[in-house]
């Protein structure tokens, strides 16, 4: 007999049918607010063409929306399964063929590390290690979660299937001096025009950053930076409040302060472009529950003048990360919250930084998430040289090359940009 909670659960969610988000919304919260439900985790929204068999009629290729939730349940595999269609059926979702498109479709995938088979029943799903649209979100709430039967993490599963699917970080700059895109979200109204299109276009992640890190940039402290986030923060929740599908919410920042005052807020992910370069860092991680980006940088900001001088940079990033990354599993922060950025344009020459994206896959060898910000950097002048606005077609040339490498993040200032072209070339 399980308890309240006992039993900790992935349940996959997805919709091509109607209002997508809205399907998948209304689905989150009846579960919710079932009596033996806890809501633990939410992954972003991802998009993925529609899954049908050969000569399935042209009307069933709708992209679905796709989701994963963990949840602490209290009873048994059977009744969790019966509550799930129970949600189904009473969110409107009729009878059709087993390929035909849904409003709503929601399936258990794993009930802890229990296997459960029935003829009416199989857990975990089977079918789970053999769909990206599954991985790729679970892959963000769980990495090394291993499924019974199986040797690979689902991280590693993900990396080794056709069409990988990265979230995309698009970038909101709130400082009057970035090196791209200074001054544009200052006043809140032109926040407010972007946030709704992002909602419109299920962007995944959104980072923020209030300090510059450009060649040359001032510095600012924790109270000046936090000054230009607090109302912008304060605006963005919000936006989404009440929302179990919202975008992740990343915050840009080395200071421990400013991080711990964003993690108080419910933010996702803290991005520290200063590798821990400030052990404080750690103790606000501890504290919380955020993922945490960890990028190697020689200095913050970047100075050009000075750049790693080895002849494999690959190597020497990949022993960098792996000390960090002992460092922080040693002070007991869970890995599965880590992800890896190599900082392209952070003490790497051009030709360094290219070397890096081509060799990019080497960085799979660390054992957690792997992001990486190139968007509009200097490096892109190789291929002509352009104002720093101009390199988006640079920037989606590279992106769509690591996004078919298996790179989980890509951190863009164009991220509409980058999924609309995804979507035509999967």
């Amino acid at each position: 007999m399980w308890g309240f909670c006992d039993m900790r659960c992935f349940v996959g969610f997805g919709s091509n049918l109607g209002d997508r988000s809205s399907n998948l919304e209304k689905g989150a919260r009846a579960l919710a607010n079932e009596g033996a439900v806890q809501l633990l985790q939410r992954s972003p929204l991802v998009e993925t063409p529609a899954l049908v068999p050969e000569g399935a009629p042209e009307h069933w290729r709708k992209s679905f929306l796709n989701a994963v939730v963990e949840i602490g349940w209290g009873g048994s595999p059977n009744e969790l399964v019966r509550c799930l269609k129970k949600i189904e059926v009473d969110l409107g979702r009729e009878p059709a063929p087993r390929w035909a498109p849904r409003s709503l479709d929601l399936d258990l995938l794993t009930f802890g590390d229990q296997t459960f088979s029935s003829e009416t029943l199989q857990v975990p799903h089977p079918e789970l290690f053999n769909r990206q649209f599954v991985l790729a979100p679970l892959k963000h709430l769980a990495p090394s979660l291993k499924i019974p039967g199986h040797q690979e993490t689902v991280l590693e599963r993900s990396r080794s299937l056709n069409n990988p699917l990265p979230l995309w970080m698009g970038i909101l700059n709130f400082t009057p001096d970035s090196f791209s895109d200074g001054n544009e979200l200052s006043c809140a109204a032109k926040l407010e025009d972007l946030l709704e299109a992002i909602d419109q276009d299920n962007t995944q992640i959104l980072d923020l950053g209030a300090e510059s890190t450009r060649p040359g940039a001032h510095p600012l402290s924790p109270e000046e930076e936090w000054g230009r986030l607090a109302a912008k923060l304060e605006l963005i929740f919000e936006r989404f409040r009440n929302r179990i599908f919202r975008p992740w919410i990343s915050v840009d920042t080395y200071h421990p302060q400013t991080a711990a005052r964003a993690a108080s807020l419910g933010v996702e992910i803290i991005n520290d472009v200063s590798g821990l370069a400030n052990e404080g860092m750690l103790e606000v991680l501890k504290g919380s529950k955020c993922q945490y980006v960890l990028m190697h940088s020689l200095t913050v900001p970047a100075n050009p003048n000075v750049n790693l001088q080895v002849d494999d940079p690959v190597q020497n990033i990949i022993e960098w990360a792996q000390r960090k990354i002992d460092q922080l599993d040693r002070s007991g922060v869970n890995l599965d919250r880590v992800i890896f950025d190599p900082g392209i344009g952070f003490g790497k020459t051009g030709a360094a930084s290219v070397l890096i994206l081509q060799q990019i896959q080497r960085f799979f060898s660390l054992p957690v998430r792997i992001l990486v910000g190139h968007s509009r950097k200097s490096f892109l002048n190789q291929w002509g040289h352009r104002e720093v606005g101009n390199r988006d077609p640079e920037t989606l040339g590279v992106s769509l090359k690591l996004a078919e490498r298996g790179v989980d993040i890509l951190r863009v200032h164009r991220p509409d940009l980058h999924q609309r072209t995804c979507r035509a070339v999967r």
